[in-house]
């Protein structure tokens, strides 16, 4: 059993160690906003955060994974209100949808820690691949997400999403959290 903290609460994987974090966090734990799209590490669908840094969850196992603090899309923000998250709304940088979880988490690790970037920054800090081409969209809504985190801007908040994180996170047979009776 492997242990980990997923959008901050603790939980223990019931699965090989060895198995891609990407498929624990999709497929145990029914966080499907982590997406898979090539699973070589090219295309950044499946970008999380683990401590805070953004890694492919592809590339990734449990064992690598064990005792460090994951974040996926779903807790990045929970109703949307993240700078990425309303930037790239705002920004209409958002079409089939498909990559969009990755690149925020990209886009939100660069922020955390350079809320100035520079388009050439978000080149580098967002590898993700998209087949919509909203890359100009892209590197607009990034930099508005670093006004708003550095509080030079306002943006109306997004919709609420449509259902509820707990409605989605029903009991998983390979997913335990910790302090549950076993």
């Amino acid at each position: 059993m492997t242990q980990m903290t997923v959008n901050d609460r603790p939980v223990r994987f019931d699965m090989d160690a060895q198995t891609p974090l990407l498929w624990a966090l999709r497929d145990a734990a029914n966080l499907t906003g982590t997406k898979y799209g090539c699973g070589v590490g090219d295309c950044g669908a499946c970008l999380v955060l683990i401590d805070g840094e953004a890694l492919r969850s592809c590339l990734v196992t449990l064992a690598e994974a064990e005792g460090r603090f994951i974040t996926t899309i779903e807790g990045l923000a929970r109703d949307r209100s993240h700078p990425v998250q309303q930037a790239l709304v705002a920004e209409q940088a958002i079409q089939c949808g498909f990559c969009t979880p990755g690149i925020a988490i990209a886009a939100a690790a660069l922020i955390a820690r350079n809320p100035d970037p520079s388009e050439a920054d978000i080149k580098q800090a967002v590898p993700n691949l998209c087949r919509c081409g909203v890359y100009p969209r892209l590197v607009r809504a990034i930099q508005r997400a670093g006004r708003v985190a550095r509080r030079r801007e306002t943006i109306s908040a997004a919709p609420a999403p449509g259902i509820d994180p707990a409605d989605a996170a029903q009991a998983v047979p390979a997913l335990r959290m910790l302090g549950e009776e076993e």
